[in-house]
């Protein structure tokens, strides 16, 4: 009888210890998982999620996620405009589920192709710099890394005698274009 609860007694021990080791393998398995996921692919779960972002100005948007690109997100916000924002001007995320999916992003393109389709279609947009500055106007010209921007008050249309001034934007200081 001693024998029997001994034999009992290390088999206990030998299955709580293979459970140990499971379960120490499955959470270390997780977290090697998890060290793989990207930014862009948590973005790219979240497509028609309301999400909050604070940017780099200290400014916080709320906005349904449309859709996303390189290194770029599109958000209709709370008042029904479209906004394009850097992903690099985005400090903190809240609304993100913890799910990733496996295509990493919605659109292959980086964001001046975003800005060129603004450009194009000639559309009176709010500017945000790095620096929390605003200047309304029409993108001109959209380069590999920068934009022209035709500054004008939002109810004006983009004539030469509405046109303020000029302004070149580096890619690096846009924080946000909002499509008025």
């Amino acid at each position: 009888m001693r024998w029997d609860r001994l034999f009992d007694d290390l088999e206990a021990q030998l299955g709580a210890e293979e459970r140990r080791d499971r379960d120490s393998e499955v959470a270390d398995r997780t977290r090697r998982e998890r060290a793989r996921v990207e930014l862009g692919a948590r973005f790219a779960a979240a497509v028609g999620a309301v999400l909050r972002l604070r940017l780099v100005t200290g400014a916080t948007l709320t906005g349904e996620l449309l859709d996303l690109g390189e290194d770029w997100l599109l958000l209709r916000l709370e008042n029904g405009r479209d906004a394009v924002v850097p992903v690099a001007a985005v400090t903190v995320v809240t609304g993100l589920a913890p799910r990733a999916s496996a295509q990493r992003t919605a659109r292959r393109f980086a964001l001046g192709y975003a800005l060129r389709g603004l450009a194009r279609d000639r559309a009176s947009v709010a500017l945000t710099d790095a620096s929390g500055r605003v200047v309304t106007g029409t993108i001109d010209v959209v380069g590999a890394d920068f934009l022209d921007l035709a500054e004008h008050a939002l109810g004006e249309s983009r004539r030469e005698e509405n046109v303020r001034g000029r302004q070149t934007v580096p890619f690096a200081a846009v924080v946000l274009v909002e499509a008025r």
